[in-house]
């Protein structure tokens, strides 16, 4: 019965994956071109994003999400892509835990520390105990910049196995109208790959993609946007190397 279910949701998994992906490699690459300014990382972003057991946040949804689709694939026999990219959502998954916790470490213990260093009425015992445990606290910024770095390289990879992956799902009309309808996101994630991803998941052309979308609309009872989607695949058959 499960199993029936995760094959019927299969094109909604695909989608939803690579849509939760898009959205939370935008919001933490932002994020992270603030710490690069800043060297600091907000408790609040990464507690919004991961959320908790009883209210998950949409990285923690991507993760869930992505464990259905690629641990219960449609496809009979070993998808390493899909082993791959379950691996590095999760992998983004858990060092985003670690961020939150030194971001809640940065932004309660060091300003007390900090200020504590700074009590002159300290005997010279407690000040030197003081200066070996806010030597702990300060490695908290060095590992946030292992974290990012990392959570940097794996987002990067995704972007790559993603082009290398979404070509088998080339016929899904909910992926055609994602990429369709939220062309200005993915092209922010995807940024110089943008071309690539179209092109490698519709060879034939863009039109396919359009035609798709148009499907998908017509589908949920869109007369207006399927139209609009059928004039950009005719547009696009006629200019092929348009994406």
């Amino acid at each position: 019965m499960f199993k029936n279910w995760i094959l019927s949701k299969h094109e909604s998994f695909v989608r939803d994956v690579l849509r939760d992906f898009c959205q939370i490699a935008f919001a933490l690459e932002n994020h992270f071109l603030e710490f690069d300014a800043t060297s600091t990382v907000r408790f609040h972003f990464f507690d919004d994003i991961l959320g908790r057991q009883n209210s998950k946040g949409l990285l923690w949804r991507l993760k869930d999400t992505s464990h259905l689709l690629f641990r219960n694939g449609k496809t009979e026999g070993f998808d390493v892509l899909g082993e791959y990219l379950d691996w590095a959502l999760g992998y983004i998954f858990h060092e985003c835990i670690k961020l939150k916790e030194d971001a809640y470490q940065q932004m309660n213990y060091t300003p007390r520390f900090r200020q504590l260093q700074e009590n002159r009425s300290l005997s010279p015992e407690e000040q030197h105990i003081g200066s070996e445990l806010y030597s702990v606290i300060r490695q908290t910024t060095e590992s946030i910049e292992r974290e990012v770095r990392r959570v940097r390289f794996i987002l990067f990879h995704c972007k790559r196995m993603f082009i290398l992956y979404l070509p088998q799902h080339s016929e899904n009309p909910l992926l055609a109208r994602f990429l369709y309808t939220q062309s200005d996101l993915v092209r922010a994630v995807f940024k110089g790959y943008h071309a690539e991803l179209l092109q490698a998941t519709y060879p034939e052309g863009i039109a396919a993609m359009y035609v798709l979308a148009a499907q998908s609309f017509e589908q949920g009872g869109w007369a207006e946007e399927a139209a609009t989607a059928r004039g950009l695949a005719l547009t696009a058959g006629e200019n092929p190397k348009n994406t």
